[in-house]
């Protein structure tokens, strides 16, 4: 699976569409923390993504040491409690923490639309959306597609929820979901929204090739806009009235069959 390209990268490689991955309008300029042993170890082995200092204990760094030595990098020795004090007694940094820029803003023209894609209308919580990144990351996505608006920053505690995926899964943010789903209709994607009211079960929806999965906050699920946009709507079925998903673990099984049924 191709990372994602930063904003300071010189050399692109180009997509099946032709367009290098990274091609696209910038991110936020500020630096971002990323940490946890993970998110971290893919930022540095995703050579598009511009590193400029880290913080590690000893038992991190020698983890991490040929990346380290890849990059170039003189990492700060720390003690445990030294990245306590900096990020909070109740973050799990595993101790390390990266200095790192965003990476590029990507658009559809510049990912493979052409596999199965993850959209997530409003979804605000990053240890949900990082969760869910990871499930697109393991059942092989092409892409995730989340507003601008509404959405968590792209770092800190999405990224370690993320356990490297960040770094991993193209990421498309949007103004206006509605317009790009209606754009992934005409481009002949299979718009598919969860919805536990949903008179269908996504095991008897036929999956038709390339298809986007549109997943909405939890509490409010999708917004009207966004289930007009869609071609079906489905649940995902349950053994008790009682289990409800949240939207990570939604995310994960609908991707899961996603993968099946193409495999």
């Amino acid at each position: 699976m191709a990372r994602q390209k930063s904003k300071h990268s010189k050399s692109l490689t180009r997509d099946k569409g032709g367009k290098p991955p990274g091609f696209g309008k910038k991110r936020e300029t500020d630096r971002i923390h990323l940490f946890g042993l993970h998110a971290v170890e893919a930022a540095l082995a995703n050579e598009n993504r511009p590193v400029h200092a880290l913080r590690a204990t000893e038992n991190a760094a020698h983890r991490l040491r040929p990346l380290i030595a890849k990059r170039g990098l003189t990492p700060e020795r720390v003690l445990p409690k030294d990245l306590d004090r900096q990020l909070g007694p109740d973050t799990v940094h595993q101790g390390v923490l990266l200095e790192a820029s965003p990476l590029v803003a990507l658009s559809l023209d510049d990912i493979n639309i052409n596999g199965t894609l993850l959209v997530l209308d409003q979804v605000t919580d990053p240890h949900n959306v990082g969760a869910a990144l990871r499930s697109a990351a393991a059942f092989g996505a092409s892409g995730l597609v989340m507003t601008e608006r509404h959405s968590p920053p792209l770092g800190g505690v999405l990224a370690k929820s993320a356990s490297g995926a960040l770094d991993l899964v193209p990421i498309v943010l949007v103004r206006n979901l509605a317009e790009t789903l209606t754009e992934l209709g005409e481009r002949g994607v299979m718009r598919l929204g969860l919805a536990e009211e949903a008179d269908r079960a996504l095991e008897e929806i036929p999956l038709t090739d390339p298809v986007a999965l549109v997943l909405g906050a939890e509490g409010k699920g999708l917004r009207q806009l966004t289930r007009e946009r869609c071609d079906a709507l489905c649940r995902i079925s349950t053994a008790s009235a009682l289990a409800s998903l949240n939207v990570s673990n939604a995310a994960a099984i609908a991707l899961h069959w996603a993968h099946v049924q193409r495999a």
